[in-house]
């Protein structure tokens, strides 16, 4: 009775086991022929606000394909609402995911938002210069362990971080004052590495109706959304490398 349990329980492994392997095998098998782009964020990547919750992400996606008749690109979305940069590290330790990386042509990080916002509490009415600093630190640290573990993963897929924006364009000097030191951070940064390249997004709103580009205080609408896939590939050709 006890070898023929361990006998079950030996080819229930081997099932599994074969199984995973027929996912990730299909998996590659799928992109044959496409460009992949996996792109990791928060709720700014995962849509929130756009009606169809496709957010730039898809609309990149349909513009690239517009653009480039002769590639197929397909853009993997790993936003996930509230996510802060731990939260991707997460992701990226998730056995699923991690097998993923290698089969990608280009990495996206759009991270930080909740970051900023949750150093200081949960809100930016009243600021506390001391523990945003505090939030700035850990989040360079995590930025940097993001794109060198990606990096070992998939060395030869570039990689483009994009910087934050303010939530609140139309006035909020203090605000606007630390997100740049923030941005400047993450500059700083990806200066440092191969094959990343920043894409600025603070100017994207300024001096523009926030009712337009906006669905909520913080949450883009299908206009900012379009306004953001368009500032990414104004900054980034995709098909330099192919």
């Amino acid at each position: 009775m006890k070898s023929a349990k361990i006998i079950m329980f030996t080819l229930l492994l081997a099932a599994v086991g074969l199984a995973a392997y027929i996912i990730f095998a299909n998996n590659g098998q799928a992109d044959k022929g496409k460009t992949v782009i996996m792109a990791f964020g928060d709720s700014l990547t995962y849509g929130q606000g756009d009606r169809d919750e496709q957010g730039y992400v898809k609309k990149l996606e349909h513009e690239l394909n517009a653009r480039y008749p002769g590639e197929s690109y397909k853009i993997e979305n790993y936003g996930v609402k509230g996510r802060e940069s731990g939260g991707v590290l997460k992701e990226l330790a998730d056995p699923q995911t991690a097998a993923r990386l290698k089969n990608a042509d280009y990495f996206i990080l759009f991270i930080g938002t909740n970051d900023f916002i949750n150093s200081n509490g949960g809100h930016l009415k009243q600021l506390h210069l001391e523990k945003i600093k505090i939030g700035q630190d850990q989040y360079i640290q995590n930025l940097e362990l993001i794109i060198d573990i990606l990096k070992t993963a998939n060395e030869e897929a570039p990689m483009l971080v994009l910087g934050l924006y303010n939530p609140y364009p139309e006035g909020g000097d203090r605000v606007e004052r630390i997100l740049d030191e923030w941005n400047k951070a993450t500059i700083q940064l990806v200066n440092t590495k191969d094959q990343v390249a920043y894409v600025p997004t603070n100017d994207l709103f300024k001096g523009k109706d926030k009712e337009d580009y906006f669905s909520d205080v913080l949450h883009l609408n299908e206009n900012g959304y379009k306004l953001l896939g368009k500032r990414i590939l104004e900054e980034y050709q995709f098909d330099k490398h192919k």
